[in-house]
């Protein structure tokens, strides 16, 4: 056979790539299609294609091609190969369908109709019934369907192209390894490699851009370890060719190996990643060329001054945690290549389009590639040289107003905070217009920065607000002296329905602070807030310092905090309500921290019976108040904290709560548990609320708001309202 049709897929967007490939593996009569490039080859040259090839997907030989009719008119065209001529009824086949047709809208159907023909056609020429082995075929039939037509191939390699070798089976994969080869073409990584250059990736994840970049630095076969191929069962196929073939991949590979002068290296702050990386690099027999290690993308130095290439696949889904921490990390990760990586080029690889601005460079080259079914974005960018050493930070990167106004916030509530041994404080909260943040840090002791961004108004241009969050995110890393892990951004804005409760991330991943004596477990990930309003510090001071043999009573608990410092502060006996179980559980982790025992809530007291001594009652808090006022014999309480949501609207619920409207009902179903000389705190932060004392007589109400807000909540003075109320 001196010259065979060809066509070789790929994934989409790689297609021109491919076709200038294949033209320096030998292809001629080049075309390049959609989903792949058609070519002729000798037979030597299809195996140097399906070798060396570091874009292809398939190496397929169309065997017929032809109008589709009904499955019957399938059976019969495919019946007309001659399958005995391609094959011995001693291998294993399996029949692969690609494409969709009107005609055979059922792919499986269609791949066993030509099964059948292939066995019926044994059969007629007197062999035996060659087998189906769908998992690991000696020989792959590609059955492609397109519109009206259907194409029948030979799958030469036998199994996808991207499939090397140095991954095991089932090992997770965001990244093919042809469309990592298609990176790093774009990238200008072949051409910087002749040259010497650096590679680097500080995300590497299982190394698939850094060992791919290796074997192209190397010269090296990517099919080079591939124990199995397509061709081998094929009755045309050359041992002696492919023999040849592959002995002089070995020379070439050996040569590589030997004459490679560059750097290769990655990190990632995921052990598991580099432990995935290290493996597959070993497998590959690449650890001479490639080094990996345990590292934050926004913290590392680059290897070598340059030139060099940064490129990299940031992390999604699980491995990031949620959307804000996605957001943060392209606004540090811009900074950062800015920074430290002056004179290198860099490429990003992202399946979000409204990601890339944030990383505040301008894209020299933007290509898309699809990872799957998923357009994404290749970011190709040439790093300035960085700014001088003696140059400050903000003077180079811009936000130094929010930089000097953060400073000297800092000085002056650290001292506080000293004084009134407080570890945990707001340090800034939108005292800039142009920066609105609320800032909060926690003591873990590690120091943590909870950043929530207040939604800019529609006429604020995005750009504009993507710039400030950028500029806000490092010069508080800057000011701060701590890794981008322990900065945690939220975005703030109006909640609607059950997006008020949703989780942000699903980290699981809780640290305990001190505040007043007390342990107390937060959350900064998963949650819009983190579990302790820090603007409450100095009333659950108060409750702590008044509780001391008093019957505590927690209204809408949230997570318990007020609950605990009030058991802390010696009360005989706490109840706290609330209907999340999430929080309840949140409440007796508290609890137990600080060595009490919060009682079950899976089985509420009735009205008038006792209860144990730290309780924690699920239900609707309305509601329950109302059964409880109701009764006659029900339980009385020296000390009740009343702070409800502004609003609330949980499908766990009856009804509505809105503060406002339903106020004044609360606060008189809570009067009516209240005991001789007992008193109730009620607190909102609802904006403009007002409280309706003509819809309450009968109590006093004293506003003690100016007594419950600490120095690090009095600039600005936020929505935070609170009473002490008594019955007359």
């Amino acid at each position: 056979m001196s010259s065979l049709n060809l066509f070789v897929t790929c994934s989409r967007g790689i297609e021109k790539l491919l076709a200038t490939e294949l033209g320096t593996l030998g292809g001629a009569a080049i075309e390049a299609r959609n989903g792949g490039v058609a070519c002729t080859a000798t037979q030597e040259q299809a195996y140097r294609i399906c070798l060396w090839s570091r874009l292809a997907s398939r190496v397929l030989l169309p065997l017929d091609r032809f109008e589709i009719g009904d499955a019957d008119a399938l059976h019969a065209r495919a019946l007309e190969v001659d399958w005995t001529q391609l094959f011995d009824a001693g291998s294993t086949f399996a029949v692969e369908v690609a494409g969709r047709s009107t005609a055979l809208s059922h792919t499986h159907y269609a791949g066993l109709r030509v099964k059948d023909a292939i066995v019926d056609r044994f059969r007629a020429a007197g062999q035996a019934r060659p087998n189906v082995d769908t998992d690991h075929p000696d020989i792959r039939i590609h059955l492609h369907l397109q519109r009206e037509y259907a194409t029948l191939s030979l799958d030469l390699a036998g199994d996808s192209l991207h499939r090397r070798g140095y991954r095991r089976d089932g090992a997770e994969a965001p990244l093919k390894e042809n469309l990592a080869c298609a990176i790093l073409f774009h990238a200008g990584w072949p051409q910087m490699a002749q040259a010497g250059g650096a590679l680097f990736d500080p995300m590497c994840g299982s190394g698939t851009l850094l060992i791919e970049g290796a074997l192209i630095a190397a010269d090296i076969a990517p099919g080079l370890q591939r124990s199995r191929w397509g061709f081998e069962h094929w009755r045309q196929h050359r041992p002696e060719l492919w023999q040849d073939l592959r002995a002089e991949a070995e020379q070439r590979r050996r040569d590589g190996l030997a004459h490679w002068q560059g750097s290769i290296s990655g990190s990632d702050q995921d052990e598991h990643a580099i432990s995935a990386a290290r493996a597959n690099i070993r497998r590959a027999g690449l650890e001479r060329l490639i080094r990996v290690d345990v590292a934050d993308a926004l913290r590392v130095e680059p290897p070598q001054p340059g030139p060099g290439l940064l490129v990299t696949n940031p992390p999604y889904g699980e491995r990031l945690g949620s959307e804000s921490e996605l957001i943060k990390l392209y606004s540090l990760l811009g900074v950062h290549l800015k920074k430290r990586f002056g004179g290198w080029q860099a490429a990003v690889f992202t399946s979000r389009d409204d990601l890339g601005p944030r990383l505040g460079l301008r894209a020299d080259a933007i290509h898309t590639l699809y990872n799957g079914p998923l357009a994404c974005k290749l970011l190709c960018f040439a790093l300035h040289a960085q700014p001088r050493a003696d140059e400050p930070a903000g003077k180079a990167d811009g936000g130094e107003d929010f930089a000097n106004r953060l400073r000297k916030n800092l000085r002056h509530l650290r001292k506080w905070a000293r004084r009134s041994e407080v570890d945990n404080y707001r340090v800034y909260d939108a005292d800039l217009p142009d920066y609105a943040f609320a800032i909060d840090l926690y003591a873990t002791p590690d120091l943590h920065a909870h950043v929530q961004e207040y939604a800019a108004p529609k006429s604020i241009e995005p750009a504009k607000a993507e710039r400030r969050l950028r500029l806000a995110l490092a010069q508080l890393q800057e000011v701060l002296e701590i890794p981008a892990a322990q900065i945690h951004y939220k975005l703030r804005q109006s909640q609607k329905g059950s997006s008020q409760y949703r989780r942000q991330a699903e980290s699981g991943s809780f640290h305990q602070v001190r505040e007043h004596g007390c342990l107390l477990q937060v959350n900064f990930d998963d949650y819009l807030d983190t579990g302790l309003f820090l603007d409450h510090r100095p009333m659950r001071l108060r409750i702590q310092r008044e509780a001391k043999g008093k019957r505590f009573l927690n209204l809408f608990c949230y997570t318990g905090a007020a609950t605990v410092h009030a058991a802390v502060g010696g009360a005989r006996q706490t109840v706290s309500v609330d209907l999340s179980n999430t929080y309840l559980d949140w409440t007796k982790q508290n609890l137990a921290l600080n060595g009490f025992r919060g009682w079950d809530y899976e089985h509420p007291p009735q009205p008038g019976e006792s209860l144990s001594m730290h309780a924690l009652i699920r239900a609707d808090c309305l509601e329950w108040l109302r059964q409880q006022a109701a009764a006659p014999n029900a339980q009385r309480h020296d000390l009740i904290f009343l702070d409800p949501p502004t609003f609330s609207n949980s499908k766990k619920m009856d009804a509505t709560l809105d503060v406002q409207r339903d106020h004044a009902e609360l606060i008189r179903h809570c009067s009516a548990l209240l005991a001789d000389g007992g008193v109730l705190y009620f607190s909102t932060n609802r904006r403009g609320f007002k409280l309706d004392r003509d819809a309450m007589p009968g109590l006093s109400c004293e506003d003690i708001t100016a007594q419950t807000l600490d120095a690090d909540f009095q600039r600005p003075r936020p929505a935070h309202q609170c009473w002490r109320i008594t019955c007359d």
